[in-house]
């Protein structure tokens, strides 16, 4: 099921656009990832998805509904993000951190019920970090707090999840089992997953789709093997000293 539809959409700041003209979907049960350079628009493309930054031009969807007709309860109840800032949160348990994702359910006091500890439970048994409930953010790996962030998505019940390079800092057995884990959950539990990434060759083993902005910062969507046949992928990563290996689907350095 289509869950995020994107017409002739532009974004960027102001009237500064960063990329235009984008025509695309995001389909629940798979896993997307947004490859692309520094700076060619990638977190802004997130930001806008998520509602913090409103579009140039152009319509965004979420579940058939425009975006501007959203309020923010809603849009929490829609679509939860995972960024790449570290949030000062260093005074909170692993708990407590995936207790706020509860935060669009609880009013104003932010007391969780008992069915909202239900939820935090079972989303970090999902994520497999029970042993980490009394621990300390601040005392956690960089793996292990990028997982209780997953975790905070889940437990906020949405449809679609959003992260900002989710692999970034993390070591790559790190990077290997946080990307196997988002596509389990989009797979297992019917997810939209949309993330940013810069770990190509993981990438491109394990995502569903690709969504890639080219240099000239243009939007191209498809499958690995369907970017692979029409030139993209090549284009985009081969050059002097770089080679892509189509069957292999692994980068190599030519000396």
């Amino acid at each position: 099921m289509q869950t995020i539809q994107l017409y002739n959409l532009s974004i960027g700041y102001g009237k500064h656009a960063v990329v235009s003209d984008i025509n695309a979907t995001l389909n629940s049960g798979r896993l997307t990832c947004l490859l692309g350079r520094n700076g060619v628009g990638k977190s802004t493309l997130l930001r806008t998805l998520a509602g913090f930054i409103p579009p140039i031009a152009g319509n965004i969807y979420i579940q058939g509904t425009p975006l501007e007709r959203l309020s923010h309860q809603e849009l929490a109840e829609k679509i939860s993000v995972v960024l790449t800032e570290r949030m000062d949160i260093r005074n909170l348990t692993a708990t407590e951190l995936v207790g706020l994702g509860r935060t669009p359910y609880t009013g104003f006091w932010g007391v969780l019920s008992d069915e909202d500890h239900k939820i935090v439970s079972n989303a970090m048994q999902l994520v497999g970090i029970e042993q980490l409930a009394e621990r300390n953010i601040s005392s956690l790996s960089d793996g292990e707090r990028q997982k209780v962030m997953m975790a905070k998505a889940l437990a906020q019940q949405t449809p679609i999840i959003i992260l900002d390079e989710p692999t970034a800092f993390l070591d790559f057995q790190s990077k290997v089992d946080t990307l196997r884990l988002l596509a389990q959950l989009a797979h297992e539990l019917d997810k939209t997953v949309f993330l940013s990434i810069h770990d190509i060759e993981l990438a491109l083993q394990i995502t569903d789709e690709i969504w890639l902005l080219d240099n000239q910062r243009k939007l191209h969507t498809g499958t690995t093997k369907q970017l692979i046949e029409d030139g993209t992928l090549h284009h985009f990563i081969e050059s002097e000293h770089i080679r892509f290996d189509a069957d292999d689907r692994v980068v190599r350095l030519q000396k």
